[in-house]
C-alpha cells in the first residue's frame, strides 16, 4: 500500500515525464485498467495503449508543465499546473508556431504505485482563443 507522500510524488513525476515526453516511463506507472475522464480525446482504450494513444493523438508538441499544487488525500491526488507549450494544431485548430500558456488540473487515483483513473480539466477554451479561433453566435433554432 502507497503512502499518501509516495502518491503525491507519483503524480509529480507523471506530470514531469509528460512534459519529458517519456510515454514508456509513464506507462510502467500505469494500471492495465487506466481511464482517463474528461478532455480531448474522447474514448481512449484502457491501460497503457490509453497512453499511448493520448499521445499520437497530441501528436508534435514542445511543452513544460509547472506545478502549482499538489493535494492528496487518500487514493486521490490532485494537481493543479500550469502548461507552456508549442503544438502543431489543437481540437483541429492550426497552432502557426504560436506559443500556449493554459492551466489544468488533474485528479488521480493511484493504488499499489500505479494510476488506476485521471480526471483532466483545462482551459481548453483558453487555448483555442490563443491560437485566432473565434466564438461566433448561433443562430436560434425556428
Amino acid at each position: 500500500m502507497s503512502s499518501i507522500e509516495d502518491n503525491k510524488t507519483l503524480a509529480r513525476r507523471w506530470l514531469g515525464l509528460v512534459s519529458e515526453h517519456k510515454i514508456e516511463e509513464i506507462c510502467e506507472m500505469t494500471a492495465p485498467t487506466w481511464t482517463m475522464h474528461g478532455g480531448p480525446p474522447g474514448g481512449l482504450p484502457a491501460g497503457p495503449d490509453g497512453v499511448r494513444e493520448l499521445f499520437r493523438t497530441i501528436g508534435p508538441i514542445e511543452q513544460e508543465w509547472t506545478i502549482e499544487d499538489v493535494i492528496a488525500e487518500g487514493d486521490r491526488v490532485a494537481v493543479r499546473a500550469t502548461n507552456t507549450c508549442i503544438q502543431e494544431s489543437f481540437l483541429g485548430v492550426p497552432g502557426c508556431g504560436r506559443r500556449q500558456t493554459f492551466t489544468a488540473t488533474f485528479i488521480h487515483r493511484i493504488v499499489d504505485g500505479k494510476v488506476l483513473e485521471t480526471w483532466r480539466n483545462a482551459d481548453d477554451l483558453g487555448r483555442l482563443l490563443q491560437l485566432g479561433a473565434r466564438i461566433v453566435p448561433g443562430t436560434p433554432e425556428q
